[in-house]
């Protein structure tokens, strides 16, 4: 229900905001990025559909479908009735642009240039679980005396000397809820499966929410528990456009257009 009760507190709270048209969108391999009327910009993890799984009578070309996405509100966008993942990577992308804004204009506790890892508590021995594979933790934790394990669909996504940190996916339940510390990645916000991970943490863990596409308002999240999300700040719109389309990833922003913050949840 997070993207649900995120879309209702925009509407009720910064309901303006979501009057703002679409003005831009670029869906790259990695990244989508789209840029509002007012110039605020968001940018998410890309999912995609396949256009050709379904009978052909069946595929759409109506609102929010490739060709005919700019020139709506954010409502519209929000309001729409659609399913699938290019429509929610959209979607999400929206809300990130509009809480960029509002994270920034608003009473949010954020700190600049911060990894989350460089935050949390790594005294003694830790039983970290990730959720996805963040390659940078992995070496970083790799020799670091905590017990690490990382929950992912494939195997073949990590590098060899990583392999032993992998764990399915479909063992999360045996994981989550005995880790001291999780670290989730920002995507499962766009494959709508952050809901169930986070049902499985019970109360007084370390709960991280990493990754460009984490760039919601994170009232939500805070609500499940959430520690800490860590995030970004663009700096030049039009060199994320050009990243997100020559098939950039979320390490190549802080090369070159965007700086890393943390919002931090002042209730825990």
């Amino acid at each position: 229900m997070i993207l649900e009760n995120t879309l209702d507190l925009l509407r009720t709270r910064y309901g303006s905001y979501c009057k703002l048209l679409i003005d831009r969108v670029q869906i790259g391999r990695h990244l989508t990025v789209v840029s509002l009327s007012d110039g605020s910009c968001g940018v998410v993890g890309t999912g995609m559909d396949n256009p050709e799984t379904g009978p052909k009578q069946n595929r759409n070309f109506g609102k929010f479908t490739p060709g005919n996405m700019c020139g709506y509100t954010a409502a519209e966008l929000f309001d729409y009735p659609g399913d699938g993942m290019l429509l929610r990577s959209l979607q999400f992308a929206v809300i990130n642009a509009i809480s960029g804004r509002i994270i920034h204009e608003f009473d949010y506790q954020i700190v600049e240039d911060k990894d989350p890892v460089d935050l949390l508590d790594l005294s003694g021995q830790k039983k970290i679980c990730m959720v996805g594979a963040f390659q940078g933790y992995m070496t970083k934790l790799a020799n670091s005396g905590h017990q690490l394990s990382v929950l992912e669909l494939q195997e073949d996504v990590f590098r060899e000397e990583h392999k032993r940190f992998f764990v399915p996916a479909v063992k999360a339940a045996e994981y989550l809820p005995f880790a001291d510390i999780i670290m989730i990645t920002g995507l499962t916000l766009v494959n709508n499966t952050i809901d169930n991970l986070l049902q499985m943490i019970p109360p007084g863990r370390q709960v991280v929410v990493v990754g460009p596409s984490a760039g919601l308002i994170p009232d939500m999240l805070f609500q499940y528990h959430v520690n800490i999300i860590g995030s970004l700040r663009i700096l030049d719109t039009d060199k994320l456009f050009r990243i997100a389309a020559e098939g950039g990833a979320g390490f190549h922003l802080f090369q070159y257009c965007a700086r890393k913050i943390c919002i931090l949840n002042k209730e825990i």
